[in-house]
Order: C-alpha cells, then structure tokens, then sequence
C-alpha cells in the first residue's frame, strides 16, 4: 500500500508537469510561427519577403511542428490515468506509445515540408518575384527588363554569375526617369564565391583521384576550381571514405576518367516558337540544370 501512495504521488506530480510542459510547448510552437510571420509582414518589400520566405519558411514551420510533436509527446502522457495507477508497467506503455505518436507526427511533417510544400512555396516566390514594382521615390510603375535588356544595366562581373548560372538578376527600371533596380536570386546552378573578385563563379572544372579508397584507409581527391570572371585557380584536396558505396565510387571514377570536353549546349524549344540557350562547361553541371529546370520559370 505504501508503494502504490508514494505512485500515485508520482503520478500526480508527473501530469500536473506534463500539462505545464505540454502548454509551454504549444506556446513556443505558435511563438515561433508568428514571430516569422511578423517578421514576413514587416519586409517593406517584396525581395525581402522573397529572401525570408525562401531561407526561413519551410524552417519555421518544420521547427515548429517538432515542438508541437514534443508536446503531443507530453499531452498523451496524461492520458488513460485509470488504468496506468494500476501498475508501473502501463506507465511504460504508455511512454512507449505517446512516443510513437510523437514520432509519427514529426516524419509526416518531414515529409510534407520536404516533399510537399516546395512546390507552393515556389508558386508564392515567384509571385513574389514578379509582383510589379513601385518606384519609391517617385511612385512610378517600373518594368521588368528582359534577359537581352538587362545586360546593358550588369557589369562584366554580374554577367559572368548569370553565365555561371550561380546567380540570376533582375532589372526593373522606371521608364520615366530612368532609375534602376537590381535584385539578386539564386541561379540554378551551384557555384562559389571567388576570393580574389567576390563574384559567385568560382565552379568545380576538374577531379583527380590522388589515392582510391581501401577497406583500411581513406583516399583522397584533388578538385580543381576556376573563376569564369577572373580566372582564378584553386585547388582543394579532400577525403574519400574508406566505406564509400562502390557503385558510388565506380560513378565517380567514371566521371573523373572522362576525356576533357569544351562545353555542352543544350537548345529549349517552347510551344509558342520561343529557343532558350543553355551553356555548360561539363556533363555534371549540365545534369543538374536538367534535374532542376522547370520549363514555366523562363520569362515571357
């Protein structure tokens, strides 16, 4: 009899805590969605809605619902009191499956936030990305150049990050006055910053294997990057895991293997008669600009 009083003192202290804690979580959970939507309504305009919505979004929200799962995790230990008084072993139970629950309802949030959402994420960047532009200092209309106009508003630097691919820049101009907008996206390729021009067209041109990785001991690679802007060289080794997939290793023994090629153009043709060019200087880069093309993001 004493043991079962000093339980069911436990268990008394136990769900008076887990309602504490279980609010407290459904708090920081809903904190943490308004703070981003405040901070998303108070952008003062539209690059900057499209820069916190495309870094901080999916983050919050994914965030967001792990605490949320916590707290399911803390509310459902407060469940079914009858029945775990009875016995420390439903007390486990119990743990047991509000920890399942728990789980369940973070891997359907990460499935829904990987998979799902950025598809109407992107459908919002964009609309955020083409809303028409106001002039603030003169409350003109601004017009969105094409690809062929802009270059007369980009220096050679910028030019050379579009060409990369690695950035992608947008000029909005007030026909009235002739005033200037640039706004800056993220390209569809990947390249890095150059430390010598600051420009992002700093791109990986070669790969060679120093030493294959063995059962044992780890390898290593050498890979060569070029500025396209500045012409820039560097070169940086790093390991290859000794525990390397070999289907993995036989890929990239093959891509590295492959006989110097010059460049790769690869020609769209739309259904209203529209041709988009696409340069790459290897099948790599050339991949990824297909893996990640989608024909409805070329301007009219």
């Amino acid at each position: 009899m004493e043991v079962n009083e000093s339980y069911r003192s436990f268990l008394e202290i136990w769900h008076l805590a887990m309602w504490y804690l279980f609010l407290a979580a459904v708090a920081v959970s809903v904190l943490m969605v308004i703070f981003y939507m405040i901070k998303y309504s108070g952008a003062k305009s539209y690059k900057e809605k499209f820069d916190i919505a495309s870094v901080k979004e999916t983050k919050t929200y994914l965030n967001a619902n792990y605490v949320l799962a916590v707290g399911i995790f803390l509310l459902l230990n407060t469940v079914y009191d009858e029945t775990v008084v009875l016995s420390p072993i439903w007390f486990g139970i119990r743990m047991f499956v509000s920890m399942c629950i728990a789980t369940l309802h973070i891997y359907i949030a990460y499935l829904i936030f990987k998979y799902y959402y950025p598809g109407p994420l992107q459908k919002k960047l964009k609309k955020l990305r083409y809303a028409p532009r106001i002039n603030p200092s003169t409350g003109n209309a601004m017009k969105l150049l094409s690809e062929s106009e802009e270059d007369a508003y980009l220096d050679e630097g910028m030019q050379a990050e579009e060409n990369a691919f690695s950035v992608d820049y947008d000029v909005w101009i007030d026909e009235e006055t002739q005033e200037t907008h640039i706004e800056k996206y993220q390209g569809h390729l990947t390249a890095f910053e150059c430390d010598r021009c600051g420009f992002q067209t700093l791109r990986l041109v070669k790969e060679t294997v120093i030493a294959e990785p063995t059962e044992i001991a780890d390898g290593e690679i050498e890979k060569e990057f070029e500025c396209s802007y500045c012409g820039r060289i560097k070169r940086k080794n790093q390991t290859l895991n000794k525990h390397m997939d070999k289907d993995a290793m036989v890929a990239h023994k093959a891509h590295v293997d492959m006989p110097d090629i010059h460049a790769i153009k690869i020609e769209i043709h739309g259904t209203n008669g529209k041709t988009e060019v696409f340069e790459f200087q290897n099948t790599d880069q050339a991949k990824h600009f297909l893996d990640e093309f989608e024909f409805d993001k070329i301007r009219e």
